[in-house]
C-alpha cells in the first residue's frame, strides 16, 4: 500500500435504484473476477479495500486470505451540537480544558514541516521511527493547492504548537491522514480540541468524518471516544515476499 493510503482495491459505478439486489451482487462478483484474472502474473498481492466493499467470496474461491481491520466514522458531521452530545464525557473535557483552562486557540495553514514534526514527536514516544515524511509533506501541499485539504494546529497563549491534524475532504467524506502532538504538552487536551476543530470546518465541504481507523488500542478509543462508528473493512492477500522482495522494496522506499 502507498504511504497514508488507508484502502484501495475495485471502485464499483453507481448502479440504478431499481438494480435488483442479486443483479448486483452477480455484476460485482463478475468485476472482482477480471480484477483477479488480471493478478495471475503477480506473485504477492495485499491490499486494504473500502470499508463499503462487503464480499470478497470471488477472492476467497481463488484462494486469496482476508483479516478484519477496523476503522471508525462520523456518518454526519452536519450538526455540531448532535456531534458535540455523541462524544464520551473524557473527549469533551479534554476539549474545554485545552479551550478555557489552557487557552489553546486552533487555526488552520499550519506547514507541512510543522506537522512532520509534530508526528515525528508522537513516534519518537512510542519508540518508532516515522516514515516517508517527504510523502506526507507533498501531500499536504498537492491537497492544498487543489482546495482538498489542510493542516490545522493548536497554539497556546504564547504560539508554541501543541498539536496538528492533517484533513483531506471530497463531497462525500473527508479523511483523517495524519496528526500527532508534542508528548511534552500532551496534558493539555490540545489534540482534542484540534481534531474536532478540523472535523467542525470541513463539514462545510464533506457530509462524513472517516478518522481512517487504527489497530492500536490507544487510538482505537480515541477515535471512538468522539461518538464515532465502528466499519469493518478487509485486508486481502496472497502470496509471500521473499527476503530479496522485501530488500528491494525497503532500499526503494528510502530512495
Amino acid at each position: 500500500m502507498p504511504p497514508f493510503t488507508q484502502t484501495m482495491g475495485p471502485w464499483f459505478a453507481p448502479e440504478a435504484l431499481d438494480t435488483k439486489y442479486a443483479t448486483s451482487i452477480a455484476r460485482r462478483q463478475a468485476i472482482c473476477k477480471d480484477m483477479i484474472r488480471s493478478l495471475r502474473d503477480y506473485p504477492v498481492f495485499m491490499q486494504h479495500f473500502h470499508h463499503s466493499f462487503t464480499d470478497w467470496l470471488p477472492f476467497y474461491w481463488e484462494g486469496f486470505s482476508q483479516t478484519t481491520r477496523y476503522t471508525y466514522i462520523l456518518e454526519d458531521i452536519s450538526d455540531p451540537d448532535r456531534l458535540w452530545e455523541g462524544m464520551s464525557s473524557n473527549i469533551r473535557r479534554n476539549i474545554n480544558r485545552a479551550r478555557f483552562r489552557n487557552e489553546i486557540s486552533v487555526r488552520a495553514g499550519v506547514s507541512a514541516e510543522d506537522l512532520s514534526r509534530m508526528l515525528a514527536l508522537t513516534f519518537e514516544r512510542q519508540h518508532l521511527k516515522p516514515k516517508h515524511l517527504h510523502v506526507l509533506e507533498a501531500l499536504v501541499e498537492e491537497s492544498r493547492r487543489l482546495g482538498r485539504g489542510d493542516v490545522w494546529g493548536g497554539y497556546d497563549a504564547e504560539g508554541i504548537l501543541h498539536a496538528a491534524a492533517f484533513v483531506v475532504w471530497q463531497q462525500r467524506t473527508a479523511y483523517y491522514i495524519a496528526g500527532g502532538s508534542d508528548p511534552a504538552r500532551r496534558e493539555s487536551g490540545a489534540h482534542s480540541l484540534t481534531l474536532w476543530e478540523a472535523i467542525r470546518s470541513v463539514a462545510a465541504h464533506s457530509k462524513s468524518f472517516d478518522f481512517e481507523g487504527s489497530m492500536l488500542p490507544g487510538v482505537e478509543r480515541f477515535f471512538r471516544e468522539f461518538g464515532a462508528v465502528q466499519r469493518p473493512y478487509f485486508c486481502i492477500s496472497r502470496g509471500r515476499l521473499s527476503i530479496a522482495d522485501k530488500i528491494r522494496i525497503r532500499l526503494s522506499r528510502n530512495e
